[in-house]
């Protein structure tokens, strides 16, 4: 039995990590709980000392540190795999990725297909002079779209990097003590870790490429599409494997492995995200994730007969990273986010009886809810900017018109009801248009850019 640590594993990845191939030859040990890593205050240093006190007493052989969340998690995983000895990137090549502003920068020695880009300072009243609206303002390091604003105008502008201001230290500090272990160029350690960067925003429709560094060589494995609820910029639904013309497809894995031949990242999965404008034909690189995403790995599972997670455990393990090809049960799959697009208290969510009853009912459906009864939306980690996610939705299905139709019938099964009827019924009758004619009108869209 191979010892794998997985730092912030939850019991839904455990799942489907018993689900890679080998999976038998394979025991896993949680390292740290995704709460204390990624809600409220992030303490990195005394994760990092707590973590090294569990292998350092773990009585056994340590084979490989893994993990599939984002900051902190995606930069201690190198610091681990260096200290105790296991395969890992190099810490350099993931912060190159992590930094949005150094990703940038080397972003653009090697592609053109990125936006324009400037650092904002918090005392600015409006956008350096070489960029135009619309845009988007973040912070240089976040993670769940958190603090990330859209802006039309100078107003807007103000508003959003006050807002930032106030907000950036949660992530930007711990990010700063993980920055000062590498040797940082010098216009990257004059920035620091709690830098705003302006963006002009992309256009198009949004997709994923996940691939992989081994042996100095990228291998992409898998192309997503991202669909937005409509005018909007949150997230609707990822679904495999995308609906892109090939040759579309092709361009992306293109531009995906010059950027990660590059940065130099090796030993480890990655994410990129992307906007392809099918008026213009266009692509804009987003950004870079030093990790593959665990929202995809059932998705791959369904459609390839087995988790992206498994790529992440091979390359730890020095093993073959190679993922199988449509050996899944599926021809198409989505993880779906049934949103509300107002605060409010949950007073009431679909109960057990009742998710058991709608996932019987409709075939390789799987409903996880997410907002917390007795609780304010607002108040839940990781929500974006714009809206509070009610559940996450998993469908599987034979094509994309059989997967809307699934995802259609499960909303209008579920329950959620909150304090403000008044509000509730105006945000309702949104969410409805939203995932009912609306939806079928995004996947019309996706399939006009097909055709």
């Amino acid at each position: 039995m191979l010892n794998i640590f997985v730092i912030g594993l939850d019991e839904e990845n455990h799942d489907v990590l018993r689900a890679v191939p080998s999976a038998e030859r394979y025991r896993f040990h949680p390292l740290l709980c995704i709460e204390e890593l990624q809600h409220g205050e992030i303490p990195v240093a005394d994760l990092l000392a707590r973590a090294e006190r569990v292998l350092t007493e773990f009585d056994g052989s340590i084979d490989a540190i893994v993990g599939f969340w984002d900051f902190p998690v995606s930069t201690m995983v190198p610091i681990l795999a260096r200290r105790f000895g296991t395969r890992g990137a190099d810490l350099t090549s993931v912060l190159k990725c992590e930094h949005k502003y150094w990703s940038r920068l080397e972003q653009q020695k090697v592609i053109d297909e990125h936006p324009r880009f400037a650092l904002v300072s918090p005392s600015d009243d409006r956008p350096p002079a070489e960029l135009r609206y619309p845009m988007w303002l973040k912070p240089v390091k976040s993670f769940s779209s958190e603090l990330a604003f859209k802006v039309d105008d100078d107003a807007e502008f103000r508003q959003a990097v006050e807002r930032i201001g106030r907000g950036i230290g949660r992530v930007g500090e711990p990010f700063e003590h993980i920055l000062a272990q590498v040797s940082l160029p010098p216009e990257i350690a004059a920035v620091g870790g709690r830098a705003i960067l302006a963006e002009e925003a992309l256009r198009g429709v949004q997709v994923a490429v996940e691939g992989y560094g081994c042996g100095g060589d990228v291998v992409i494995y898998g192309t997503l599409d991202s669909v937005d609820y409509p005018d909007s910029s949150c997230f609707l639904r990822h679904q495999y494997p995308s609906q892109l013309p090939d040759s579309v497809q092709r361009r992306l894995a293109d531009i995906s492995t010059r950027v990660m031949r590059h940065i130099g990242l090796d030993n480890a999965t990655f994410s990129i995200e992307y906007f392809y404008d099918p008026d213009t034909d266009e692509i804009g690189l987003l950004e870079i994730n030093s990790r593959h995403s665990q929202s995809h790995a059932v998705l791959f599972d369904h459609v390839d007969g087995a988790p992206n997670h498994h790529c992440m455990l091979a390359l730890a393990l020095g093993e073959d990273p190679r993922l199988p090809r449509g050996l899944g049960e599926y021809g198409i799959a989505a993880k779906w986010y049934h949103r509300r697009f107002a605060d409010g208290v949950l007073r009431r969510g679909p109960t057990r009886e009742e998710l058991d009853r709608v996932e019987q009912e409709i075939p390789g459906v799987v409903v996880r809810p997410t907002a917390v009864e007795g609780a304010r939306l607002s108040e839940q980690v990781g929500q974006d900017s714009y809206s509070f996610t009610l559940a996450e939705i998993v469908v599987g299905a034979r094509d994309e018109a059989e997967l809307v139709d699934k995802y259609e019938r499960c909303v209008a099964a579920l329950t959620f009801e909150f304090d403000e009827a008044a509000q509730v019924a105006e945000v309702q009758e949104t969410i409805t248009g939203c995932e009912t004619g609306l939806i079928r009108e995004t996947a019309q869209e996706q399939e006009g850019v097909e055709r």
